[in-house]
């Protein structure tokens, strides 16, 4: 937009400055002629009165004072006195000007007293027709570029005036649309700019209010789960055993569960560009953890990592989440004894890599879509992987066969 106004003044300055300097020009090299043209025609008419009513020698001792080098005289018997002219023949009736491309001759028939007629020619070089033009020219052109480099300057100013605000206020809007609920604009150019930046930043707390109340019934909807689980421990602690000692496990785990939900729920920033974690030590992590139950299961577990770390920007928490969702299909879209392969792989262009592939019978096809799974499960394992890999900068690749199903995750670089 700033380089927009700032062309959009040049065109204009360019063509006010032609139209102006362009006549200008013109006229001063017709006013340079025409003051040549006037001093030699005062000159020619110094001399009619002493053509008319002198004798030759008079005539001649005129025409050697200074200034009179350019002017000439054809007595009646022919004769020239002084500069040599070009007329010939009879003389004109009526004074005239014949211009040639060496100058301009101004030719005056002059009737003397004693009824001959002489004529007066005087001889304007092209030299002086156009003395101080090409001065004038410079001057003008020089004024020119002065006026036009001093419109850019105003314009760059102007359009600077006009942009930053602009500027500031789709940084803000990038800022916020990367998490960061902070960013506000100050307000400032033109009453429509500031208008929208006040409405920027009453959108802005107004998303940060509704995030926070969202968290907060997360939260309580995830806390009410803890009474039913205190009378579940009660019921089990009944039990004999050893069936007690396994269900408090049980019950134990989905207590550390409901705690890290109501956590995850509260934690203020889920995404961003801040974001970044290891992704060889979280999946490394995970996997373990889900290798005691492959086990039990009879699933043969393949996990390849690279040697060095893998940052990614996401939080460890919200990758460890994507891949805990994904092994979770796995266990729960595949019969016991099917293996699982896990592998993390560099990314072109920095970040990493997720693959999860599985020996089932593959996805159908409903579950790609969120709330939808075709196992009667939610359906937002697939999703919660997909909305990670996104907000990192990268994507969700599904490919699924009769021999099994592969899912990469795509994750994005730390900023």
């Amino acid at each position: 937009m700033r380089r927009r106004i700032t062309l959009l003044v040049a065109a204009t300055t360019s063509v006010v400055l032609l139209a102006f300097l362009l006549p200008a020009a013109t006229l001063v090299s017709r006013v340079a002629e025409a003051r040549a043209r006037d001093s030699a025609r005062q000159e020619l008419q110094f001399l009619i009165p002493s053509v008319a009513l002198g004798t030759p020698d008079e005539v001649r001792a005129g025409l050697t004072a200074p200034g009179a080098e350019r002017l000439g005289v054809r007595w009646p018997d022919g004769r020239w006195l002084g500069r040599q002219g070009a007329t010939a023949g009879d003389p004109p009736a009526t004074a005239t000007e014949v211009t040639t491309g060496d100058g301009t001759r101004l030719v005056q028939p002059v009737r003397r007293s004693d009824g001959g007629t002489a004529v007066v020619e005087a001889f304007v070089p092209a030299a002086e027709l156009h003395a101080g033009v090409t001065r004038t020219w410079l001057v003008l052109a020089g004024l020119g570029v002065v006026l036009f480099v001093l419109a850019l300057l105003v314009a760059d100013r102007l359009a600077r005036s006009l942009t930053h605000p602009v500027t500031e206020l789709a940084a803000t809007a990038h800022r916020l649309g990367s998490g960061d609920l902070a960013a506000r604009v100050e307000p400032g150019g033109p009453p429509e700019v500031r208008e929208v930046g006040t409405a920027v930043n009453r959108l802005a707390g107004r998303i940060g209010e509704l995030l926070a109340a969202e968290r907060e019934s997360a939260a309580d909807l995830a806390h009410r789960l803890r009474t039913p689980l205190t009378a579940l421990r009660l019921d089990a602690e009944a039990l004999p055993s050893p069936a007690r000692e396994r269900l408090l496990d049980d019950v134990d785990a989905l207590g550390r569960t409901v705690s890290e939900v109501i956590a995850e729920a509260r934690r203020p920033v889920r995404e961003g560009l801040g974001a970044s974690c290891d992704a060889t030590a979280v999946v490394a992590d995970r996997v373990a953890f889900w290798a005691v139950l492959a086990e039990e299961e009879g699933r043969d577990v393949a996990l390849e990592v690279p040697g060095a770390a893998q940052p990614v920007r996401v939080a460890a928490a919200d990758l460890g989440a994507a891949v805990d969702a994904l092994l979770g299909n796995v266990f729960a879209h595949t019969p016991e004894g099917a293996g699982f392969r896990v592998a993390v792989r560099p990314r072109t262009g920095g970040g990493a890599e997720v693959v999860v592939a599985d020996a089932g019978p593959g996805l159908p096809e409903p579950a790609v879509e969120r709330g939808r799974s075709g196992a009667g499960s939610t359906g937002l394992g697939l999703d919660i992987a997909r909305r990670t890999a996104e907000s990192s900068g990268g994507e969700l690749r599904i490919a699924s066969s009769a021999s099994g199903a592969t899912v990469t995750v795509a994750l994005g670089p730390p900023a």
